[in-house]
């Protein structure tokens, strides 16, 4: 499949980068800029370069046949978004059940600029005691992988404005939807 994704990811001119997640087993992957529903395909493409199966919290409703088969054959996992549950403690409770867990969000929650994050993946992190990976997709350069890892320090706000930083530089397929830090 290694093979495979990166001929697909070439034809459509995208590079990735080589760091790579080695001797991580367990942890959130952030990534962003997200500004388009292709960000998904070119990232699970790029998963499947990497040799990782990533996870990815799906509403339930979406899970039905076939697309359910397919959604969970890519690694979705369902949740009921209707029911009052704490979202925090079921995905920490993955970490704890799975000795390999790739756990993917978008903090940004949409494709449409949001300069207010949403903070579970942070909260995630920080419950089930592994880092943050920042990934990191690059319309403009056609290039998107692994950019560096962040061990939860509590303080919210830092830690989000610092992955923040780090995203800012890439450009998604909708710059003006994409990620804006302050200089």
């Amino acid at each position: 499949m290694k093979k495979l994704a990166l001929y697909i990811l070439k034809l459509f001119g995208w590079k990735i980068d080589p760091h790579t997640p080695e001797g991580v087993k367990k942890c959130v992957i952030a990534v962003g800029p997200h500004t388009s529903n292709w960000d998904f395909i070119i990232g699970w493409l790029a998963f499947q370069y990497y040799g990782i199966n990533a996870s990815y919290l799906i509403k339930s409703d979406l899970f039905y046949p076939p697309l359910g088969w397919l959604l969970k054959a890519m690694g979705g996992i369902p949740v009921d978004r209707k029911k009052k549950n704490n979202m925090t403690d079921y995905a920490a409770s993955l970490f704890e059940k799975n000795e390999e867990l790739y756990l993917v969000f978008t903090p940004e929650g949409t494709r449409k600029y949001n300069p207010n994050w949403k903070k579970g993946f942070y909260y995630i992190a920080l419950q089930a005691k592994v880092p943050i990976y920042i990934c990191y997709m690059d319309y403009e350069k056609k290039i998107g992988g692994f950019h560096s890892l962040l061990m939860p320090t509590g303080d919210v706000e830092a830690d989000i404005d610092h992955v923040k930083k780090v995203m800012s530089q890439f450009k998604g397929r909708f710059p003006e939807k994409g990620v804006i830090f302050p200089s």
